[in-house]
């Protein structure tokens, strides 16, 4: 196999080299050569696969012993048992598959008087599937026990020192039985040979990521639960797809690869936004979290024309994006192992050789998912945020501005519809037909004076008018009082129904009756199209 990979590799270089020639005959010769390369690496590639019944043959036996264990009847079925897979992956899922099998013959499957009393059966059913799917060999552990509890994990988490209280309380369901993985988990009431000791599941995620694979648990209380591996069918030479940054290349494994997506400057400075200071691309409807490479490996990117190209790529079933300079080209690389120094980085999964003779080192997906994926999920951190801003908005809406309108009347305006508090000057005021107006910041202000809006009619010679300007969607009125008198909390305040025109009700604030200004009928007053059609576009001349 070694030879092969030194073959490919070496066809690679003949390849890209032969590629700037315009020899005819040199290109027609390299593709013959790419063809028969192809064709050796897939037949010794096949040598190397063995079928998962290898490993499954060693099951009945583990099943039936430990069912006799603990006093369980449990039928073993296996589907799929012909599907192949590269004899060094085989041997790493071994393990990992066992102790699955193990765990859902002791957590999953119920007692025979406890599935009885359920209305199952009293023999259970533990099935393990395996097929091929894009690329990969995807095999399943499927009982129908019990199921996984997502309360009991959560206090069983809670319980050990796991996750606070608090945490567990943001998490939901399907979060929740990813703490299973943690390392010192186990829902065992008491430690034996078979469970208790907390070693199990977090070691098994460990061993299936370190050959590129994932491990996904589906459970329904009471119907059982799925244990769905995901592993490559071959870790020796995989398609990759190879990106620059800050002018190094590196190689991303295509099976981890969904699309790429490329911004343009102008595209980019509007489509890129911030979700809690992190930054998320919103692709076709979803909002996709985003790491940039550069800030990743501590350099500065090369690239200043502001595009954004995006390698939208799959972890541990969520998505993320990453942000690299540039998009090379896609070839088969050798994995090759890489020392300890930059193992523990914990950002490379291996190296390879270039078809021109370049190192580039593989970039490990699992590592910069959770960088990009430690905490939460950008979906669920933006609805926090957004019930967060509702809260305040709500909160914000208790809040009054105070201000007098003339014959000892008082008005209450909701804070959230204040945008600014001004003073401008009465001979300012001009006219456009019968309303009046005011140059304001470049713009023409429609005015309303609430004492003559709701009949006051306070004191006509001041030389300085009290305004509060509210803005909206581009456009902007101006609200003329008396007096600026206070900002109180409106939200405990004695309410009544008694109104009138141009008002929405009464109660009492700072112990004296005030009114409650129905704020839009004002503005319309001023601005009868301030909520039908977008701020004016304004000419020059």
């Amino acid at each position: 196999m070694l030879l092969v990979g030194e073959l490919v590799l070496t066809r690679n270089q003949i390849v890209q080299y032969v590629g700037r020639s315009t020899d005819t005959d040199l290109v027609r010769a390299s593709q013959r050569l790419n063809l028969i390369a192809s064709e050796l690496q897939e037949g010794v590639m096949k040598t190397r696969m063995q079928p998962i019944d290898h490993i499954w043959s060693k099951l009945p036996r583990v099943v039936r012993d430990l069912g006799i264990q603990c006093g369980k009847t449990v039928r073993l079925e296996m589907e799929g048992r012909d599907t192949e897979l590269d004899k060094t992956l085989l041997e790493a899922v071994k393990d990992p598959l066992t102790h699955l099998v193990r765990n859902s013959v002791d957590h999953g499957i119920e007692s025979p008087d406890r599935r009885r009393a359920a209305g199952k059966p009293a023999e259970g059913v533990l099935t393990l599937r395996a097929k091929h799917e894009s690329g990969q060999v995807v095999v399943e552990v499927a009982d129908d026990g019990a199921g996984i509890d997502p309360s009991r994990i959560g206090a069983k988490a809670v319980e050990r020192g796991l996750v606070t209280a608090d945490q567990l309380a943001r998490m939901g369901p399907q979060d929740v039985l990813q703490l299973i993985f943690l390392p010192g988990f186990s829902t065992a009431a008491a430690v034996t040979n078979v469970s208790g000791r907390g070693v199990g599941m977090d070691v098994v995620k460990t061993n299936i990521e370190s050959i590129g694979g994932t491990i996904e648990v589906e459970s329904e209380p009471g119907r059982g639960t799925v244990c769905r591996l995901r592993i490559p069918l071959t870790l020796a030479i995989v398609p990759a797809l190879t990106v620059e940054c800050a002018g190094d290349r590196y190689a991303i494994p295509q099976i981890s690869l969904q699309e790429l997506v490329s911004l343009d400057a102008e595209k980019a400075a509007n489509a890129v936004e911030e979700v809690g200071g992190a930054p998320v691309y919103r692709l076709r409807g979803e909002l996709l979290p985003l790491v940039r490479l550069t800030d990743v490996l501590g350099l500065a990117s090369d690239r200043h024309d502001g595009h954004v190209v995006i390698a939208v790529l799959r972890s541990e079933g969520r998505r993320f994006g990453l942000v690299v300079d540039r998009v090379i080209n896609t070839e088969e690389i050798v994995v090759k192992a890489v020392g300890g120094q930059l193992k523990a980085i914990g950002l490379y999964s291996g190296a390879t050789v270039l078809g021109d003779g370049a190192v580039a080192l593989i970039l490990d997906v699992q590592a910069l998912a959770r960088r990009a994926l430690r905490t939460e999920t950008a979906e669920r951190q933006e609805a926090r945020e957004a019930a967060a801003r509702t809260a305040a908005v709500e909160t914000e809406r208790q809040r009054m501005l105070l201000a007098a309108i003339g014959e000892g009347r008082r008005v209450a305006i909701p804070l959230d519809t204040v945008t600014r508090l001004e003073q401008v000057r009465a001979e300012s005021v001009e006219r456009v037909g019968n309303r009046e107006v005011v140059q304001y910041r470049g713009a023409i202000l429609p005015i309303v004076r609430l004492d003559r809006h709701l009949g006051a009619y306070g004191t006509g010679d001041r030389e300085v008018l009290e305004v509060i300007v509210y803005s909206d969607h581009g456009r902007s009125v101006a609200i003329v009082v008396e007096e600026i008198l206070d900002i109180v909390d409106g939200g405990a305040a004695v309410r009544s129904d008694i109104d009138d025109l141009g008002l929405l009700g009464s109660a009492v604030l700072g112990d004296k009756v005030t009114e409650l200004l129905d704020v839009r009928a004002a503005i319309l007053a001023a601005d009868p199209a301030f909520y039908a059609t977008p701020s004016p576009t304004l000419l020059e001349v």
